[in-house]
């Protein structure tokens, strides 16, 4: 089982940035595909990034392009987000997941592995 843990939330005004991290206790973890959901109230939880097992290759949902950027250090066991010019938009519980096998599919399926998430408010 891998355990994955968020952090780095927290309340910031629009147009300030935050950066989440999320750890993962695994040795395995340079060959996981790893991304990067968001929930907010009463919606579903939707894709914001993924990156492949060697960081090579990034993805971003079109509501994030050029201001959210994604890496992992596989040293450290860990993966990051760093969100920039923040809306209220943005405002949600931030999930970081893993997969065994690389693909595009930005739906939650595939994910078998998911950490407890980490709000992110942002105010107006």
């Amino acid at each position: 089982q891998v355990q994955l843990v968020e952090s780095g939330g927290g309340m910031v005004q629009a147009g300030n940035s935050l950066r989440l991290s999320c750890a993962a206790a695994t040795r395995a973890f340079n060959r996981y595909f790893m991304g990067w959901f968001r929930q907010a109230p009463e919606k579903e939880r939707e894709f914001v990034a993924a990156i492949t097992d060697n960081g090579g290759s990034t993805y971003y949902a079109d509501s994030v392009k050029g201001r959210f950027t994604i890496a992992r250090d596989n040293i450290k066991n860990m993966m990051y987000l760093q969100m920039n010019s923040l809306n209220p938009a943005d405002t949600a519980i931030y999930y970081c997941a893993a997969r065994r096998y690389y693909s595009l599919d930005t739906s939650t399926s595939g994910y078998f592995a998911w950490g407890q998430g980490t709000q992110v408010t942002v105010s107006s």
